[in-house]
Formats: C-alpha cells, structure tokens, sequence
C-alpha cells in the first residue's frame, strides 16, 4: 500500500523504513515514501523482523523506582549511548516497589536485544535469571558475573560523616530508603562505620519510600523525639527524602541549617535551589547510565566491554543545608 501510494517499489519502502537509503534511493523518493506512510498511519512490523534476526531493536532498562527524579539522567546517559540503534524500553513499578522478577521475565516475550538492572539486590538477581547480555547499574554490594557500572557510595557516605563532623555535630537522625536494595545497605553502613570513628552518634533511624510527601511526614512524627535525643543533623539517603524534610522543616518553624543541619545523596538538578541549597553527595548519573549502555553495545555485539567492572568517584556537593552545629 505505501509503495503505491507513493508509486515506488516495495524494496525502496524497505530501504526507507530500514534507514539503509544511503546511496541507494533518492532523496525524492525517500520524501514520497515518508509521506505516504504518514498518509497511511503505516507502522512496521518489527515482530517479524525480530523473529528473523532473534531479537528485536528493544532494550529494557528494570529500576527499582523510576519514579524516583535521579533516573532522569541514568536514562538520558543510556539512550546517548544506545539511541542511534536501540529503543529503550522502561520496567515501571508503582513507587518505592521494587520490580518483580516474574513481571520482568514476561518482557522477555519482546525478545529485547539487552537489559540493564539499575540497583538489584542479590535476591532479585536469582529470581531473575534472564539469558545474556545484562549489564547492571549501581550494583554496588551484589556478586554477580554480569558487567556493570557502579558509583563509589561508600566514599560517599564517608565524606558526609566527615563533613558533619567536623562541623562539630555529634549526634544525628539517619532518614533511610525502604526498598532494600544494596546501594542504600551499603551507603547507611559505610557512614555508621565513618561516623563511629568520628565521634558522631546515628542516635535515630527511620525508613520511608522515596516519596517528597512520606518522608515529610516521617520528620513531622519523629522531630520532636529526634530533638529531644539531641539530634543536630539529618542524613539523608537520597535528595528526595531531603526535599520533605526541608519541606517539613519549615511547616515545623526548624530553622535549616542553625538549628538542624540536612543532607541528601544523589545531587539532584533541584538541589542547588532548594531553600536553603542542599549539601548532597554528587554520583555521575548520566555518566553511569553512558558506560552501562556502552557496556551492553558491546556485548550484543559479541565483544567483551573494555572494562567489566567500573567504578565511578562520588564527590561532596557543600551548599547552605549544613552548618557548624550550635554552640560551635
């Protein structure tokens, strides 16, 4: 129907739809099949193409919480790697969830050419067992044979501890992530063990989804019990968190930072504008989200990655969110 409508050959559609019309049809030809496809509402068959070859131009991407802002850069890094050949199919989950292995394993009937796990836990993994290539992201704390690209948030949490710490603050609330992936597991305790060494007390821990709204409500439940302990500083396990704790802050006339200090981790784009700005340990999204989609070109590729394992610097973002703690 295309190739009458736009009286060319049927090969010559197929080469417009493929991208291969480099040297081999024109340039008019190449405007009056786009038109007509337009015309028709023509969409191809990629089901046939991808029975042919295997697989099709699909790749998954399974993240605990999309909804969570720091994957916007994780997937701007991945489709600037894997765009020009691949289309990026994402795993969603209600918010806070982490994804079911059975719901995942049912994609695979898309015969997708690659998957890449951000943040799995080792459970999620066994339950998984989805064929190659994968390539994990923010596996940190997960043995596993599969590449992967990780952020290095045991420094992280550490630079915090040191941070709060030599601003004086000994005692502080720790404000967790309750979807029990490794990276928030491995980041609470590299910052205990940091924090014990310093002289700094997690004199109080609670846990929420990365909700602005929940984690609002945990500080409104828990402040006065936390300032009661002695609580100077709360620690953050992701800006979002952050955010409803700054948010809840000011309802509760707490004056950030003079009379509590706050910190994040992620460095979200919003966290230089909150009020005040927020201290936050910086990961290189778009750079880990770059490295995993080059890791996996290159296996579906049939190439081993230049680098299996990578590791990423996390660095301390110092804004108006802490100060020396009161009485220093």
């Amino acid at each position: 129907m295309v190739a009458v409508r736009a009286g060319v050959s049927a090969a010559t559609v197929s080469l417009v739809t493929s991208g291969k019309t480099a040297g081999r049809v024109s340039v008019g030809n190449i405007a009056k099949v786009e038109s007509a496809i337009a015309e028709l509402g023509y969409v191809v068959d990629g089901l046939g193409s991808s029975l042919a070859k295997g697989r099709s131009d699909i790749v998954i991407l399974v993240a605990p919480d999309v909804s969570n802002p720091f994957y916007a850069n994780v997937i701007a890094g991945v489709r600037a790697a894997i765009a020009k050949d691949f289309q990026l199919l994402l795993s969603v989950t209600d918010a806070g969830q982490t994804p079911d292995p059975k719901d995942v394993r049912r994609l695979l009937a898309l015969r997708p050419a690659g998957m890449l796990v951000d943040a799995p836990s080792a459970h999620f993994l066994d339950e998984l067992r989805v064929p190659d290539p994968m390539v994990l992201l923010d596996a940190v704390g997960v043995v596993s044979d599969a590449p992967s690209v990780n952020f290095d948030v045991a420094q992280g949490a550490r630079l915090l501890a040191e941070h709060l710490a030599g601003l004086g603050h000994r005692k502080v609330a720790y404000l967790d992530s309750s979807t029990g992936t490794e990276t928030f597991q491995v980041r609470r305790e590299a910052f205990g063990v940091a924090a014990a060494k310093l002289g700094l007390a997690v004199v109080a821990k609670s846990s929420v989804t990365i909700d602005v709204g929940k984690a609002a409500q945990v500080f409104a439940q828990e402040w006065e019990g936390w300032q009661h302990k002695g609580v100077t500083a709360v620690v953050c396990a992701t800006d979002t968190h952050a955010y409803g704790v700054l948010q809840e802050a000011r309802v509760a006339g707490v004056c950030v930072p003079d009379q509590l200090a706050v910190t994040g981790f992620d460095d979200l784009p919003y966290s230089e504008s909150t009020n005040p700005p927020l201290t936050s340990v910086h990961l290189p999204a778009f750079d880990m989200g770059r490295l995993a989609g080059e890791q996996l070109l290159a296996l579906i590729a049939g190439r081993e990655p230049t680098q299996t394992h990578q590791t990423l610097e996390s660095t301390l973002v110092v804004r108006g969110s802490t100060s020396p703690a009161r009485g220093m």
